[in-house]
């Protein structure tokens, strides 16, 4: 199983891959975007050369920063496991990243066990042959259990709204918002605002 690193910091790129190496996979490194998309066109076949492959993805790379890459893997056919890596992860970006195709979005520096979770998510989702029909009826399943106003809370949150906006938008207090924003987590059984996000994209929202 193959890791693809794609990130212009060098000091980056040898430690993660220090680090999954030791965890037995294989590793390849890229120094851009563009560096990573030639070799993927150079392969001449992406579904063979990079079959049981994820991508871990730097968002914030000068010349072509990581939605950018997810875009132009899209437009070409290129259906790889994206794990996003961002400095700061906020809502948007969040959104962002998640309509984009990315698995998972983690933060700098990187957590080991975070790291390694969604690694193997991401190779597991290489191998996942469930419908997209079926992703999206487990998913609306989960939100079946919201209230209105928690699915209201949930909606603009998968639209890219911050809490302050939320509350402006629904007519309610920023502190109501937060405690409607517990509440659904942990109905979801979500982790972070990225599982949200997707859980959310995944039901047909935003």
């Amino acid at each position: 199983m193959t890791v693809h690193i794609v990130d212009d910091d060098e000091a980056v790129r040898r430690s993660l891959a220090m680090l999954l190496r030791s965890y037995g996979y294989v590793v390849r490194m890229y120094v851009s975007g563009i560096d990573f998309l030639n070799q993927i066109a150079a392969a001449g076949s992406p579904s063979d050369a990079f079959e049981m492959s994820c991508v871990l993805l730097d968002l914030r790379m000068p010349g072509m920063d990581g939605v950018a890459v997810q875009e132009a893997m899209s437009k070409r056919g290129i259906h790889l496991p994206v794990v996003a890596v961002s400095g700061a992860a906020d809502v948007g970006l969040a959104v962002r990243v998640m309509k984009a195709g990315a698995i998972d979005l983690i933060e700098k520096p990187c957590d080991e066990d975070v790291l390694l979770r969604a690694v193997t998510s991401a190779m597991n989702s290489a191998l996942d042959g469930r419908p997209p029909a079926k992703t999206r009826e487990i998913a609306q399943a989960k939100l079946a259990t919201l209230t209105s106003r928690e699915r209201d809370v949930l909606t603009c949150i998968v639209q890219g709204h911050p809490n302050k906006v939320v509350a402006h938008r629904l007519g309610i207090s920023p502190r109501t918002v937060e405690i409607h924003r517990g509440n659904l987590m942990v109905k979801l059984e979500c982790r972070g605002i990225v599982d949200v996000v997707r859980l959310g994209l995944q039901a047909g929202l935003g």
